[in-house]
């Protein structure tokens, strides 16, 4: 297709783009949009990729993997659509050695402020001699040309050297000095199927390395599968031989087992500190995980290093009280640096005083005031019959974190409230504050608002309500409902939690409750 060719070549800005290369520099080729949606039942829509693009982005991706455009209209349109979206990342499109996949990827890039096309061929005998019936002679000389036909459109030209893993050395050797000599200006060293040990793959990339002639005028790079769990293993050994640009995925999503994981690599090397630094914002992780397993319909496994739930929750007690005395002695990494607020301390028969301890802080009470040891007792009893306690099972715990717990502090001894349509909703409530009883009325645009606008009146405190949920407790006694509130005083922010058949006196109780815990 001549007229593609003389069409491209007016993008000049684009044709004289090559990715910048920095010694100490690791840079990052996602390809979550390309070989992550390959999973099955993770297809995006074009909307969708664009999403995730623009994320990439400002996650600080160098490269975006954006499609393999000559495999369907979809995956054409997607390219050229996230071309026009991203700014910063290079945007590569998939091909393989024929001119007519790169004429599909030329015309899909035309609008890539920085754009690649990504294209090679099998290099192992067992894809030579049973995918594409060649002969090592015949899949060189495709090689080339499809490098130097590339080069035709764009400078940036990046070829894959399929199976690498398994492919003979000196071979795979002399395909890499023919690439670069055609004018390849990085080269991809896949393990395809995730073959290799770690010492194995980073031999292989010291062997090129040490027998490629002009290695230096292209960047390798590292493409390992997962099928035996070594992909980010066999990642940091080629980064450590030489390799300085990595090709992976968000939550390591791809064919088969998944890909190296973007996350995991990036992390390693920020807590490793090996000399070798990435542009990713790492504090973002925890969020775009989040949106990658939502739109790809791909659940990330609770044990998943960095992303997965259980990543920063520790449930024995000796872990437990380890990390709430320091958290170094059980955290390498801190979860803020990944976009986690703070440790998850779970609470089960495992765990020990300092966590229950933390837990009853956390909810507002002042454990001065509170015989741990025998509520410590009590938590084991519930622990026992329970997997795991939540906030709801400690209120239960401790009563309903009102009266029982605050015989010095708030007390309702009195709420009536009347409302109706077209009657303005209007509550009287008193209260027992150290043994004294005040009374006060007032109306609101609801029965709750009136009451706690009653209780404003006796206590003039500048407390303001963040959140506030109510939960139907069903199948129990008295069709209770359960209210969490989370409240706001001075810059500081406290949990009131109430039950009761009538929701207006559940809510009172969480109200009372924060103020309790204020107080």
């Amino acid at each position: 297709m001549p007229w593609v060719e003389k069409w491209w070549k007016q993008f000049n800005d684009l044709k004289s783009y090559r990715m910048p290369e920095e010694k100490n520099r690791v840079y990052i080729f996602d390809t979550t949009l390309r070989d992550g949606e390959q999973v099955p039942g993770c297809q995006l829509t074009t909307v969708e990729k664009i999403e995730l693009a623009r994320d990439l982005e400002a996650l600080g991706v160098d490269i975006i993997e954006a499609g393999f455009p000559i495999s369907s209209p979809g995956d054409f349109q997607s390219v050229v659509e996230i071309s026009k979206a991203v700014t910063q990342p290079v945007v590569c499109a998939l091909t393989r050695a024929n001119r007519g996949d790169i004429d599909a990827a030329a015309e899909a890039l035309r609008f890539a402020r920085r754009g690649r096309i990504h294209t090679g061929i099998g290099s192992s005998d067992i894809h030579i001699l049973h995918k594409f019936s060649s002969t090592r002679e015949q899949v060189l000389e495709r090689a080339v040309d499809a490098v130097k036909y590339a080069r035709r459109f764009i400078d940036d030209v990046e070829f894959y050297a399929e199976d690498a893993g398994r492919a003979d050395n000196e071979f795979l050797a002399r395909m890499v000095e023919a690439v670069i000599e055609a004018g390849a200006t990085v080269v991809n060293i896949p393990d395809t199927n995730g073959y290799c040990l770690p010492d194995q793959y980073a031999a292989k990339i010291q062997w090129l390395f040490d027998h490629v002639d002009h290695i230096d005028r292209a960047m390798i790079s590292v493409h390992c599968h997962n099928d035996l769990g070594l992909a980010t293993a066999n990642t940091i050994a080629g980064l450590m031989r030489g390799a300085r640009q990595v090709e992976c995925t968000i939550n390591g999503i791809g064919e088969r087992a998944g890909n190296t994981s973007l996350e995991e690599v990036a992390m390693i090397l920020k807590t490793h500190h090996l000399g070798l630094h990435t542009g990713i914002d790492s504090r973002m992780f925890f969020d775009v995980s989040a949106k990658v397993s939502r739109m790809m319909r791909m659940p990330v496994q609770p044990n998943k290093a960095i992303v997965g739930r259980n990543a920063f929750a520790h449930s024995s007690g000796i872990h437990q009280d380890g990390v709430l005395k320091f958290r170094e002695n059980y955290e390498i990494i801190n979860p803020e640096d990944v976009g986690i607020p703070e440790s998850s301390i779970i609470l089960t028969a495992r765990s020990g005083r300092h966590a229950l301890r933390h837990h009853l802080e956390r909810l507002g009470y002042q454990i001065q005031h509170i015989d741990i040891d025998e509520v410590y007792g009590r938590f084991l009893e519930m622990a026992d019959q329970k997997k795991e306690i939540s906030d709801h099972d400690l209120l239960m715990l401790m009563g309903d974190g009102t009266e029982k717990h605050y015989k010095e502090g708030i007390q309702v001894t009195l709420l009536q409230v009347v409302c109706g349509d077209p009657v303005l909703p209007m509550a009287t409530i008193r209260l027992r504050i150290k043994g004294k009883e005040q009374e006060a009325s007032a109306s609101g645009t609801g029965p709750v608002q009136a009451t706690i606008n009653a209780i404003h009146q006796i206590i003039p405190a500048q407390v303001r309500i963040e959140e506030y949920a109510v939960q139907a407790m069903r199948g129990e006694k008295d069709g209770l409902s359960k209210v969490n509130m989370q409240v706001v005083h001075e810059g500081n922010t406290y949990y009131g939690f109430g039950m009761s058949s009538d929701i207006v006196h559940a809510s009172v109780n969480a109200y009372v409750d924060a103020l309790n815990k204020i107080i």
